[in-house]
């Protein structure tokens, strides 16, 4: 029988956000082939849900300082099941717009909160857990994807599959995050539209911006690179981005025992170098196995990074948690965003591989600003 602990019920929550998430990407092309949508269409729409997102962390953040972390994770995750099966409603292009931004509100928020709650239960515990919730993230989006992909095979509707999927979810999840748990409340503080970080956290949020542009890179141009430049075929190139995740994965696993024995900051400077030289790696492949080698390293390093942020925020010694979350969650976020577009434009005017050594180059900043994880910074 498990035991509702609150190590469990985090990653209960990380675990469900994660599926959700991966549940809605093994779907995309079902619903942009339902729409009609064409690639730039789609961009937008998915820009739609990266807003919804945006503007809700400073929202989140401050209900998890006034009502508790814990609380918040569970109000927002009754929601979020909904927001995903919603999606499937859209039976015309222009509704996607409002149902997008609804998901992605539900997932941001969510993302602040679960994190503030971690943060908490990781200070009760009084050593490293953070990369582990991480961790269950991400083996929750794999799961979500691996049950997307056994819906499509045996023909399910994109909103049977929504709805059946949210609902088997969200009912262990919410009952295994049904615990007495007595977090910091009352230091709710004035919410800005978007919220950006300040003091201490403007190098964090900076490392976090660095560590996080790679991965949303990598998802995306990772295979393509494979293709253009190494001549695999599309089976061999979309291992690449296999080896990622799974060494990410791995890694985060193991990160937490990294942490205890090395410190946040020199887990992080090791992190940035391993991602840079796995990413050079790929970039420097006489052919496609050094290249999936290379993926790998690249997962390795960056597993621990966004996890040691999210960790420093919630522990700012002046901001409260779910502010200094909301914070360095935009950066995040605007990372991801900014990443894609970004390698593009580089590969357009230079080259796909100009590409990759750019973001070898951030990886290697994150090994510059690992320092400003110190916790006693202020």
């Amino acid at each position: 029988m498990l035991v509702r602990t609150p190590r469990v019920a985090v990653s209960a929550l990380f675990f469900f956000n994660g599926a959700l998430f991966g549940s809605w990407a093994s779907r995309v092309p079902s619903v942009r082939a339902t729409l009609d949508l064409g690639e730039g269409e789609l961009g937008l729409y998915l820009l739609c849900m990266a807003l919804g997102a945006i503007l809700s962390f400073p929202l989140a953040g401050r209900l998890a300082d006034e009502i508790g972390a814990a609380r918040t994770s569970r109000l927002v995750a009754i929601a979020h099941g909904p927001a995903l099966a919603m999606v499937a409603l859209a039976s015309e292009p222009w509704h996607l717009a409002p149902l997008l931004f609804f998901l992605g509100a539900c997932h941001g928020g969510m993302d602040v909160a679960m994190n503030a709650f971690g943060a908490e239960v990781e200070r009760a515990r009084g050593r490293s857990i953070m990369v582990s919730f991480h961790a269950m993230w991400s083996v929750g989006a794999g799961c979500g994807a691996g049950v997307g992909a056994l819906a499509i095979h045996n023909g399910l509707s994109v909103a049977t599959h929504f709805s059946l999927f949210a609902l088997l979810t969200a009912i262990p999840a919410l009952w295994l995050s049904a615990i007495p748990w007595q977090g910091i409340t009352g230091r709710g503080q004035k919410s800005p539209l978007i919220a950006l970080p300040r003091g201490s956290l403007i190098l964090v949020g900076m490392l976090g911006f660095c560590a996080m542009i790679g991965e949303g890179a990598i998802a995306d141009w990772g295979a393509i690179f494979l293709v253009d430049v190494l001549k695999a075929g599309e089976a061999y190139a979309a291992l690449g981005f296999t080896f990622f995740s799974i060494f990410m994965v791995t890694f985060r696993f193991a990160g937490d025992r990294l942490v205890v024995r090395f410190g946040p900051s020199n887990v992080a400077r090791v992190g940035g170098a391993v991602a840079a030289s796995g990413i050079l790696t790929v970039v420097l492949a006489p052919n496609v196995v050094v290249a999936w080698a290379g993926f790998a390293l690249t997962g390795a390093g960056m597993a621990p990074l966004a996890p040691l942020v999210y960790s420093r925020a919630a522990s700012d010694p002046v901001i409260s948690p779910g502010a200094g979350l909301a914070s360095v969650s935009t950066l995040g976020y605007g990372s991801l965003l900014l990443g894609p577009p970004l390698v593009g434009a580089i590969a357009e005017g230079l080259s796909l591989s100009a590409g990759f050594v750019f973001l070898a180059m951030m990886a290697l900043m994150v090994s510059v600003l690992a320092p400003s994880l110190r916790s006693d910074r202020a």
